[in-house]
């Protein structure tokens, strides 16, 4: 799989290209879309939640502060959704590219995690940025960015390739997963601390991958301090299953994606 998308990585880049391209074509402020909806976001939860959360933030008391801490959670969360939500339907999007074109089926989630790393450079990047010019950069620490992404998108792509396939044989998934994760957002530690919770919530919250994955987002870029490495291993075991588990539905059921497009 891998030498075949490296056989054709002209082929990816061309279409991810393309396809960055194409979705802001004609529109007047271009690929600036890609950052005003995470930052309309950001802005609505600083209001709502700004004055109930920004006592309760620990070491934190500007509404600075628990803006840079909602960033870190909403950005990191919309890169894992789009890679989860466009994979549970790359395959039927393109289902007439599938029946008329002889390429590796592997292409098209790799055009979507390329594509999704593309606008979270360029998110995180105007973000970093501006953290440079308030002065709140957090220095070498912005290095652990870069792990804590591998492991995120790891992640998102091998839930996204396993749900991608069995939603073309049951197209209730793509329907099913958009519910789940709205629950799963409120679920994670994302406009609010895990600390205000109470120790059984905390026990609850804490089983879910995002959260020691947004956690470390946040501690970088909000106190500028290393994540505690040890603590991801049950995402990175989560993340490798996942990983293997779309690839073993994949390649048992690859085959048959062109008769049921």
């Amino acid at each position: 799989m891998l030498r075949n998308l490296w056989r054709y990585r002209s082929f990816v880049l061309g279409m991810a290209s393309r396809e960055f391209r194409a979705r802001y074509l004609g529109s007047a402020l271009g690929s600036v879309w890609a950052v005003i909806h995470p930052l309309t976001l950001v802005f609505i939860y600083t209001v709502i939640f700004g004055h109930l959360m920004r006592s309760r933030l620990p070491g934190v008391d500007d509404a600075v502060g628990y803006g840079i801490f909602l960033c870190a959670g909403i950005f990191t969360w919309s890169a894992f959704t789009e890679i989860l939500q466009r994979s549970v339907a790359v395959f039927l999007e393109n289902g007439n590219l599938l029946k008329k074109m002889s390429f590796p089926r592997a292409t098209l989630p790799a055009i979507v995690l390329l594509s999704a790393l593309v606008n979270f450079a360029i998110v995180f990047g105007i973000l970093l940025l501006i953290l440079l010019v308030m002065g709140r950069f957090p220095g070498w620490a912005v290095l652990g960015l870069l792990p804590l992404l591998l492991l995120q998108q790891s992640l998102a792509l091998g839930l996204g390739i396993a749900l991608g396939v069995v939603n073309v044989f049951f197209r209730d998934v793509a329907h099913l997963l958009s519910i789940v994760l709205q629950l799963w957002f409120w679920f994670t530690p994302i406009v609010y601390p895990v600390s205000i919770l109470g120790e059984r919530v905390q026990a609850l919250v804490h089983l879910n991958p995002m959260t020691d994955i947004v956690a470390g987002y946040q501690g970088i870029l909000l106190h500028g301090t290393w994540p505690a490495w040890h603590a991801y291993l049950p995402q990175l075991v989560l993340a490798a299953g996942a990983l293997l588990l779309g690839r073993a539905l994949f390649r048992r059921l690859s085959g048959e994606l062109a008769d049921q497009l």
